[in-house]
């Protein structure tokens, strides 16, 4: 029988709610509406108040071992007993929030989300030899789902799927386990598997004979598989259907969004349909809440660039404009800076084309133009909400960019995004849509310019010493001092010292790809007083570069040189996504 690793056991027998309350982990007020939201729906109260957003689910896991008695584990921790996860089919598992985690013939170890469930227990029962004695374990449900999700996924080959669509004439609309159906588990399976992956994109593209399916995983497409074009019909339907489109029109381009519960979490899909010379080709954007709720320290902001962020941030009104290319994860990194601003104290109000992730006290509303609603007059109407902060999903026209402007000088703090390549470039960018030079002094307090590389596999990643023309890169500033990384013996801050290198490998860990994750390559301007005298006086960038420069500006090339020296990325990579001919 596998170990079951606790993480904690209590004697206490108050009420779920009152220990939370004592814990100060919930409000009077949100224990007042959740039991209101209770006697609605008639969930337990754990599952209303994580569904209310009010605890997560890890903390009523916690909670509920306090309350019952009952060990909690992490699933992630334990190794699954494989056969008794067999006995046990994935709707029971599903319907009834528990998987079986360890079995010898007499007891059951059972991790579940609630083991106040006796019909849950009752039911799954019927899978195994009677007179057992089963054990509840208290698990996260995200954990429960995710064991659920991978446990599918690795005993739902896609190949065998495939084979069984052959000879399958059963229709779609059939009620009677429909969930079985092949063309279902194929798409639950693709969809599933992207999620696992962390891919942000699915692309289904037929070519003459075939479907190519790739995942855009850590910004980068990857071919996963392809099938016969035989199948797409079947396929491109079910997706249709499950988008809301219409299965008939074949030459139109179409919208729609759907959404699945996958790995305990809500996962919203926007699809979007091309007809092509080949086909209808399909592509599925994800969008996983969780991806967006990442701090700025995760995104790979370091402790010198969070300083930089920290004195933009102190200013209680100006433009804050985050740059880059499309995919360069400005939206998150902007999240990430309403999400350290965020609290009760502060009436933060976002327009954003679309909403794709909302979040708690953060008044969101999404652009519609054909209603008349534009990034313009959604500013106009913000100012009469007394907002605080504001944030506009993107500057794109120059109506749009005298309106946050005018927010920022009317007190307000105002972020948003800007298409331009670097820092030095976004004052241009302004001028270009109309704003004049003496407008945009003191009323613009930073900009941020990044880019996103690949993160190199922990598991798998090696070491070498930097070859000559890689250490010329490396070098561009002179001699300087070489951050120091875990694993390093010492420093490596001599000039003459050789620099090493780490590169990818690949191993199961990272999908064989040898890169796991990305982080920001960033470059932070702060505006300081000297450097309004420059932009009201419509200075050149050469001027603008040389005063930064003398104030401590580390441009995006030298930060990701940090990174490659800490062993975060590789060189290669690093090359690839930032210009690295220059430096200032």
């Amino acid at each position: 029988m596998n170990k079951i690793i606790p993480l904690r056991k209590s004697e206490k027998t108050a009420r779920l709610g009152d220990l939370l309350l004592d814990d100060n982990i919930i409000t009077q007020d949100q224990m007042q509406i959740a039991l209101h939201e209770q006697r609605r729906s008639g969930d337990r109260l754990g599952a209303t108040l994580v569904k209310l957003g009010f605890i997560s689910a890890d903390i009523l896991a916690s909670a509920l071992s306090a309350h019952t008695g009952h060990d909690a584990v992490e699933l992630k921790n334990i190794e699954i007993d494989s056969e008794a996860m067999e006995r046990l089919p994935r709707p029971v598992a599903e319907r009834c929030r528990a998987v079986p985690i360890a079995f010898d013939g007499h007891i059951l170890h059972l991790a579940m989300a609630d083991p106040h469930d006796i019909a849950a227990m009752d039911e799954v029962r019927r899978y195994f030899p009677r007179n057992i004695d089963l054990v509840p374990l208290i698990a996260s449900p995200n954990e429960i789902s995710d064991v659920i999700d991978s446990y599918a996924c690795a005993h739902s080959d896609f190949d065998d799927i495939l084979e069984e669509m052959e000879g399958t004439v059963a229709s779609l609309t059939s009620e009677n386990e429909a969930w079985q159906h092949p063309i279902i588990r194929l798409v639950n399976n693709i969809l599933t598997d992207a999620v696992r992956l962390g891919a942000s994109d699915i692309h289904l593209e037929p070519e003459g004979t075939f479907v190519r399916l790739r995942l855009r995983i850590d910004g980068v497409l990857q071919q996963k598989r392809a099938l016969h074009k035989s199948h797409w019909p079947e396929l491109s339907h079910r997706l249709k259907i499950m988008a809301g489109m219409n299965i008939a029109d074949t030459r139109s381009m179409q919208d729609g969004r759907f959404h699945m519960q996958i790995g305990g979490a809500e996962i919203d899909f926007r699809m979007a349909v091309m007809p092509t010379v080949q086909g209808e080709n399909i592509v599925i954007r994800i969008l996983d809440h969780r991806r967006a709720l990442l701090t700025l320290e995760k995104l790979g902001y370091d402790a010198e660039a969070l300083a930089q962020l920290d004195l933009i941030l102190q200013r209680p009104e100006g433009v804050v404009l985050v740059t880059g290319p499309t995919g360069s994860g400005k939206t998150t990194t902007l999240y990430a800076m309403l999400k350290r601003l965020n609290n009760v104290a502060v009436n933060i109000m976002t327009l954003e084309e679309p909403v794709e992730y909302q979040f708690e006290m953060i008044r969101q509303t999404a652009i519609q133009e054909q209603q008349g609603l534009s990034f313009a007059e959604g500013v106009r109407g913000i100012l009469r909400q007394a907002p605080d902060i504001i944030f506009i999903g993107e500057v794109r026209d120059d109506d749009t960019a005298r309106m946050a402007l005018r927010a920022s000088m009317t007190g307000h703090q105002v972020f948003t995004t800007l298409h331009c390549n670097d820092v030095f470039g976004a004052l241009p960018r302004l001028a270009d849509l109309g704003l004049p030079a003496s407008m945009m002094a003191e009323n613009v307090s930073g900009i941020i310019a990044q880019r996103l590389v690949r993160k190199l596999c922990p598991k798998c990643k090696t070491t070498r010493v930097a070859t000559a023309d890689e250490e010329k890169i490396l070098r561009m500033n002179g001699p300087m001092p070489m951050p120091s990384f875990s694993g390093l013996a010492e420093t490596q801050s001599k000039f003459d010292m050789p620099i090493n290198i780490a590169e990818a490998k690949g191993c199961d860990h990272c999908h064989h790809t040898g890169y796991r994750g990305r982080l920001a390559v960033t470059e932070i301007l702060r505006i300081t007083p000297e450097m309004d005298e420059l932009i009201a006086a419509d200075a050149p960038r050469s001027a603008k570069r040389k005063l930064a420069a003398s104030e401590g500006f580390r441009a995006m090339a030298a930060d990701g040189i940090a990174k490659v020296l800490r062993h975060e990325t590789s060189l290669e990579e690093l090359r690839r996504a930032v210009d690295m001919t220059r430096i200032a």
